[in-house]
């Protein structure tokens, strides 16, 4: 794993011997590849080559509720921008995890076996296939076409069908029998063809999570009377799918601060909310996004609100919950993903909320999707705060920028994981998020717990929690903590900039952190992200005299991690002394923690909500 010689030789004549100076990562030779094509860059931008596919997709479908079934056509404008001539094409089928026979890393339940999407037309450039000979491999298609040269365009038109899974709710499903659904990766899509791996094969089983094109959607969802749809996306077409007091609701959220109850229990109880004709077909438009979906349902509630996220435009962004009436949880959350809009644009990462507005549903799952969270309800308010600004956080990883999720989990769920440790005590400050903290201390070390690097293609379970979730979020934590809140702002904006409507792999994070902080952190991502090993500190000695204390902390384990030696006193209260990561850049073993005591010293005792320790039991020492 260790860089190569001519690699080296390259990239010290692009950038300068000044960049090699100090420890370079480990990179596969895959990725080398494309570093020295010229596609990447080891100053953390975009290299002078690099470019991605697109596509324009035009969507119309047919949904039925009771039957679940979905049936349309999808029409795809796609653009090869790579400078290969592309002689296959290769689609995502993604509702064929529930095909008989498809290949899933669980069980689902005998009554959601499926035929899978069934294809019914397809044509190329207007040019009819057989779709008796496609070669559909479970959830991927690979198609033969006529050359696409590079910086060409080509057609595709698919009219397909396929039946909902009513069970077995993995991120898409029927919610409860009375209709209401939560519908994604329903259309077939092209896949992602990229500067790594060509085309992206790798068979979705369930678990890891998605890799997709930024591309332009629009959609128009049929749907009986009555039922209403929330989408990735704005609605276009409000006035004619909603009768005209509800359609002004809307309007009017997405000028005020205040609650707007759009769908209230009088509404439900009349009805008469929706046009009233058989079916309705809701029109959305959105720009530049990876993935859509979409929810529907005749009988649940509807808050709204909105508020600026970019105080130089005055650029607003509507919340909207769907919800049950019957699930009591949900009527807060409406307040919770308000905040969390908030402290996103404001707090943490300081960014303004990139979309015009973000749907929570009340579904089965916990889910994100660009404008819309499936979240199931939860038994207390803790849970659901979590769990709303978790989800909403992924709207800048992996939707902002176009994060590998299939191959690297870690570079959306552990930002995810961070935002949450972090805005959850801002909208209830009582809270102490520690979410992963104890099942990474209790793991560390241990056979299961491999190098975050690691492929998630390659872990499940334990593993791939522990690498997606706490570890990764300990990692971004620590560094904030290392680089001082403003300087670590600056860093992430560098990369959140430089890589917004792109596709980074992780050298290409590690190194705009590195330039946008104007430090090399390389000496930490290896350790953290890349070497094996635990976090482990303990207290190895002590010295007092007269008060003064002198206490040897000692790096038992690797992995670099913060310092917080918290003192309590005689009377019980307590002061914490901090030291960050910096203390083992060098390779030291041990650091000195010095103090005076203004009054009787208890114990001492090293201890943080947001430190692992493999090994608390030498974290205490009881003072005689």
């Amino acid at each position: 794993m260790l860089t190569h010689k001519p690699l080296l030789t390259l990239l010290l004549l692009l950038v300068g011997a000044r960049a090699f100076a100090q420890q370079q990562l480990p990179m596969p030779r895959n990725i080398e590849a494309a570093y020295q094509k010229g596609t990447r860059s080891l100053t953390g931008l975009p290299g002078q080559n690099y470019w991605q596919n697109t596509a324009d997709y035009t969507i119309k479908i047919d949904f039925d509720p009771r039957t679940r079934r979905i049936a349309g056509t999808v029409d795809i404008d796609y653009t090869n921008n790579s400078p290969d001539t592309l002689k296959q094409i290769v689609f995502k089928l993604y509702p064929n995890l529930y095909q008989k026979g498809a290949p899933r890393a669980s069980g689902i339940s005998p009554k959601d076996v499926s035929d899978g999407v069934q294809i019914e037309k397809l044509s190329v450039n207007q040019e009819a296939q057989d779709v008796q000979k496609l070669r559909i491999e479970a959830t991927n298609l690979t198609l033969r076409v006529k050359p696409i040269a590079p910086k060409q365009k080509a057609k595709f038109s698919i009219t397909y069908h396929y039946i909902l899974n009513e069970g077995s709710h993995m991120r898409t499903g029927q919610v409860d029998p009375q209709g209401a659904a939560f519908v994604a990766y329903f259309f077939p899509r092209i896949a992602v063809y990229d500067d790594v791996e060509g085309w992206n094969r790798t068979p979705y089983l369930g678990p890891q999570e998605f890799y997709n094109d930024f591309c332009r959607f629009n959609t128009e969802i049929s749907v009986p009377k009555d039922f209403v749809v929330w989408a990735t996306g704005d609605l276009t077409n409000a006035a004619e799918v909603l009768q005209k007091k509800f359609a002004k609701r809307l309007a009017d959220a997405e000028k005020k601060d205040a609650l707007v109850a759009i769908i209230d229990s009088t509404d439900l109880k009349k009805g008469n909310i929706t046009a009233q004709n058989a079916r309705n077909n809701w029109k959305f438009t959105a720009q530049n996004v990876v993935d859509f979906a979409f929810a529907t349902s005749a009988h649940y509630l509807w808050n709204s609100t909105s508020l600026v996220v970019d105080p130089r435009t005055k650029r607003r962004t509507r919340v909207d919950v769907a919800f049950n009436p019957k699930h009591h949880d949900f009527v807060e959350v409406i307040d919770f993903a308000r905040k969390t809009v908030q402290h996103m644009s404001y707090t943490f990462p300081k960014w303004p909320f990139p979309y015009p507005h973000i749907t929570v549903f009340d579904g089965l799952d916990q889910m994100e999707y660009p404008m819309m969270v499936n979240d199931n309800p939860v038994d207390t308010r803790e849970d659901a705060i979590t769990l709303t600004d978790h989800e909403i956080f992924h709207t800048m990883f992996p939707f902002y920028l176009g994060t590998n999720e299939t191959k690297y989990g870690w570079m959306d769920e552990g930002w995810a994981t961070m935002g949450e440790w972090i805005i959850s005590p801002l909208i209830e400050p009582k809270m102490v998020d520690d979410y992963g903290v104890q099942p990474y201390s209790m793991l560390a070390g241990t056979e299961v717990d491999l190098p975050i690097a690691t492929l998630s293609t390659q872990q499940s379970g334990t593993a791939f929690f522990l690498n997606s979730y706490p570890k990764p979020a300990f990692g971004y934590l620590y560094v904030k903590d290392l680089l001082g809140d403003e300087l670590f702002t600056k860093a992430l904006h560098h990369y959140i900039q430089t890589w917004n409507g792109k596709h980074p792999l992780p050298w290409d994070f590690f190194n705009a952190m590195n330039a946008g902080a104007g430090k090399n952190l390389n000496w930490f991502w290896q350790r953290w992200f890349f070497d094996n090993g635990m976090p482990d500190l303990a207290i190895a000695h002590v010295q007092q005299q007269n008060g003064n204390y002198q206490v040897t902390v000692e790096a038992v384990g690797s992995k670099p991690v913060p310092v917080d030696l918290v003192v309590t006193y005689a009377d019980n209260s307590t002061t914490t002394h901090h030291k960050t990561i910096a203390v083992w850049e060098t390779g030291a073993k041990t650091t000195q923690v010095d103090f005076k005591a203004a009054k009787p010293v208890k114990k001492l005792e090293i201890k943080h909500s947001h430190v692992s320790d493999a090994d608390r039991s030498n974290n205490v020492y009881e003072v005689k």
